[in-house]
């Protein structure tokens, strides 16, 4: 009659996969990436919050959401076209993902904080030049 937590959690991440897809279908190039700083902000926040609460198996499976969300991120970076701005990119994600496996460490979580600001001014600046292309 009554569902469990578990319950709750896997219709939870299937709705997230259903968003997830409906997002993504169909979508530009820079609209693909904007959908990865989306993910990345969204999955450090409730990594911070899942620590703040000693849920420490939220925390790592969102921290290594966030983590391979970033790889993905770098591994998109064209650095014959794209330069400079390419190799600052990267080393401000090898940075971000530096920061963010912190907590998991000694549970330092403005490094965490340090590294969804750094990624959060990327995204904005991204949404920016959105309606440029």
């Amino acid at each position: 009659m009554f569902r469990t937590a578990n319950a709750y959690g896997g219709v939870s991440a299937r709705y997230r996969t259903i968003d997830m897809s409906s997002r993504v279908e169909g979508a530009s190039p820079h609209r693909l990436v904007a959908v990865l700083f989306e993910e990345v902000l969204a999955s450090i926040e409730a990594a911070q919050a899942a620590g703040r609460q000693d849920n420490f198996a939220k925390r790592a499976e969102r921290q290594n959401r966030a983590i391979s969300i970033l790889h993905a991120l770098e591994a998109s970076l064209d650095f014959e076209k794209g330069g400079e701005i390419a190799t600052g990119l990267s080393s401000i994600y090898r940075e971000a993902r530096r920061l963010i496996a912190l907590p998991a460490q000694d549970g330092r979580y403005e490094a965490m904080e340090q590294a969804r600001a750094m990624l959060a001014d990327i995204a904005s600046a991204w949404e920016s030049i959105g309606g440029k292309r």
